[in-house]
Parts: structure tokens; sequence; C-alpha cells
């Protein structure tokens, strides 16, 4: 995996780093990466439903992770390139990045196609900043910092020339969901990586690693920095130890988990730095240029603190791309469908009765062969939910729930609309626990 190392950037190209909101990037990723942890984890992910499949159930990186863990934005555009060959790539990077046709061809020519190399970005970038071509030089740290980062590929050496066009309009490059986006790249390679006759993995695998370290504490080595948690993005928190375990003991370990190993909701302590943003509870699909990625939380309600219930089956695939980016705009129809369904959590791992009895019919949670048929577990009820019913809001908060929700749905409102911004911060709340 390549570090990205920030420079001292020129003022202008900070500035255009900071509008960005690309500049947690700069300074959080892992070191190392413990590969025989990760591919444990991936031999549990499941494209179909988008999440990895744990003894006790389903569990994934949601956008509210994103937002937490990288300091991104998750609300935004998805982004559309033009096709882009090697001709294109060569145009793009005579105009953007201002460097000669000769110098381009022959980079090209060495990545054979449509493709830059990261070490010659990085060239790119103190060749312009020397010049003070400071947009130029911008376009070149930018890329990099995303080829090294959230849209890492497999070789994790290049950046594919689609996504320099994201630069071109440096003033309004704040316009783009990135959290959102670096989420669709780690789900399709996370996909991808399902088939046995895959070597490598792409996407941002500090993200995933730190998803990890957030939720399953005790599973593996990890070093705790004592990042400042309400000023910083929760991966500046974490560096890399060197893990202890192959991927065969990991496989028994995960299989050994029960609910009581994880933390279910990690983000209550850092809500003063990014509030809980109900576009996080957006079911349908979501993309990045025509890569599209089934996005469904209400698989694992658990992890926003609700009760979990038999989900849906997963959704079709999208007829267009453009359905894609219909449904997304529209992202509030989705979550206020949702709200009646939810039921607050008494305590942390709570499901309805027949959830894991549905989850080991329809799934194979255990991956080292167990001694006998599989048996659902039976996990007991923490000792303090007993007093769990005090928790619960009273029914007169359900009531205004439904009626806001009821009056919301009949305006057409939008929580981006600044009329209607308080009333939806009144439903959650009412569909929320009382502390």
């Amino acid at each position: 995996m390549q570090q990205f190392t920030p420079p001292v950037l020129p003022r202008p190209i900070e500035n255009w780093v900071n509008l960005s909101g690309l500049n947690p990037l700069q300074r959080g990723s892992l070191k190392m990466i413990d590969n025989n942890l990760i591919s444990a984890f991936v031999e549990r992910w499941h494209s179909e439903t988008s999440s990895f499949h744990m003894p006790f159930g389903e569990m994934t990186i949601t956008l509210d992770d994103v937002a937490n863990l990288l300091g991104l934005p998750i609300r935004g555009e998805f982004y559309s390139p033009p096709d882009v060959d090697r001709v294109t790539a060569c145009n793009l990077a005579v105009h953007l990045l201002g460097v000669t046709t000769e110098e381009i061809w022959e980079e090209t020519r060495k990545t054979r196609g449509a493709h830059y190399r990261l070490d010659w970005l990085k060239e790119v970038f103190r060749r312009q900043c020397a010049a003070e071509r400071f947009d130029c030089a911008a376009r070149a740290y930018l890329l990099n910092l995303v080829g090294s980062t959230i849209f890492a590929d497999k070789s994790h050496t290049l950046v594919d020339a689609k996504y320099l066009p994201l630069f071109r309009y440096l003033d309004g490059i704040d316009r783009y969901a990135w959290g959102t986006a670096a989420l669709v790249v780690l789900y399709d390679y996370l996909s991808d990586a399902c088939y046995y006759d895959t070597k490598q993995l792409g996407g941002y695998m500090t993200l995933l690693q730190c998803w990890i370290y957030e939720y399953f504490p005790n599973i593996c080595n990890r070093g705790d920095q004592g990042a400042d948690v309400e000023c910083f993005a929760r991966m500046n928190r974490w560096c890399y130890k060197q893990g202890k375990h192959k991927v065969h003991e990991y496989r028994s370990i995960i299989d050994a988990l029960t609910p009581a190993d994880v933390i279910w909701r990690p983000w209550e302590n850092h809500r003063g730095v990014i509030p809980f943003d109900d576009i996080t509870l957006y079911t349908g699909h979501i993309r990045l240029c025509s890569t599209v990625a089934k996005y469904l939380p209400e698989r694992c309600l658990r992890q926003f603190g609700y009760i979990q219930y038999i989900p849906s089956p997963p959704l079709p695939d999208p007829a267009r791309l453009f359905d894609v980016d219909v449904e997304w705009l529209g992202y509030v129809t989705p979550v206020t469908e949702l709200f009646p369904k939810l039921r607050p959590a008494t305590y942390p791992s709570e499901c309805e009765d027949g959830y894991l009895e549905w989850f080991y019919q329809v799934s194979h949670p255990l991956l080292v062969r167990p001694d006998g048929v599989p048996q659902v577990p039976r996990y007991s009820v923490p000792p303090t939910s007993a007093d769990a019913s005090s928790s619960q809001p009273p029914p007169i908060l359900q009531q205004i729930g439904d009626l806001i929700q009821q009056g919301l749905s009949e305006h057409q409102a939008s929580p981006d609309d600044e009329l209607y911004r308080h009333f939806y911060k009144a439903l959650y709340l009412s569909r929320s626990r009382t502390s």
C-alpha cells in the first residue's frame, strides 16, 4: 500500500484542498494493513446484501461510519465522467495538468492505457509549484490524493485518468459526495474479492481496517494513538500494530464472536464533531461513474440503535444510471418510509424474535465447519436491559413522531429545506431513546 505523505502546500492549493472537503485524507492513512484480518472479513462479504454475514447477523460499513472515520462529506452529487481512452487521458493531462504532449504520451505508454502513475503525479505537482502554476499543481495533488486513498485500485500505484475531470473546475469541487464515492469503491472491490480467483483488493483499506478497529475492539492488535476524538476524523486515532494471527485463526475467532464483543454504536462520543445525518438511513443505490452499489442500512439497524427485524429482499439492479441519481436526490422518500418500522433497541444487539432463525436459513455465517448441523445461537439478554423500558420513547412521543412524519410527507418536504430542517430533527429525536 502506497502511503500518501502531504507536502507543505502553497496557500492557493491549500485553499482548494480545504474547499474540496478532502483535506482529512492528507494525514489519516494507516502505514500498514493487516492483510490476514482483511482477508478474514472479505470472506464474509455478500455483494447481494452489501454486508458482512457475522455469526449474529449482518453488519456493514455505513455512510455514518464513513462520515465519522474519514470526515468526508456524504451529501452531494455523483460523478459522471466522459469516456476516457488513452488519447483522451493525454488530452486531459495536457489541458488540466499543463504537461507536454510528449511527456504524457510517454507516461501512458508506461501505464499501458488511460492511467497515471502516482509517483509521476507527485513530480508534476512539484514542477508546477515551482513554476507557480498552482491550478495545475492542485489538480495533480488532488488526483494523487484520491488515487492513494479512496479511489485506490488494486495496483496501489496507478490512478484512472477518468477521475481527473473531477478537478477541472477547482472552485466547484465541493459539490461531490466524496464519502459516498469512497464507499462505492470499497463495496465494489469487496464484491470483486468474493471470487476465488481474485488475488488483490482495491479501495481504501484504512477505511475497512479502522472500521474493524472501532466495532471489534478485541479481535486484533490495534494501536490507539490517543488522538483527540473531538477534533479529528476518527481514523486519526488508530495506527497499525502487527497482527498475530493467520487467516484461518481469524476465521475461528470471528466464528466465535458474540454480540457482546461488538461496539454497536461507536460514534456516540463523536457527535459533537459529526452530527447524525438522516441520509445515512437512505435505502437504495449509490454510484461512482458507472459503478453502482446497493446501500441497505435496513439490514444493519443495530448499528443505528434500532431493533433488527427481518429485512426486505435485496433491491434489484437499476435499469439506468439516471435512476440511481433520481433515487439519491429523492432520498427523503425511502428514509420516511423506513421510520415507521424503526423501534429503538432496549439493548445494543437487540433483534426481533425469529430474526436469527431466518438468518441461519438464508446464510452460512459460520465459516469453520462445525460438528453436526449448525445451531442457531441463543444469546443472553444483558442484565441492564431489565430497566431498559425506561429508555423507550413514551407513547406520546411515538404519536408526535407519527404526526410529524405524516405532515412532512404530505408537504413533500426535504431535510435540505431550511423551513423543515428542525421538523426532521424533531422527528429523529422522537424515534430515539431518551437518555
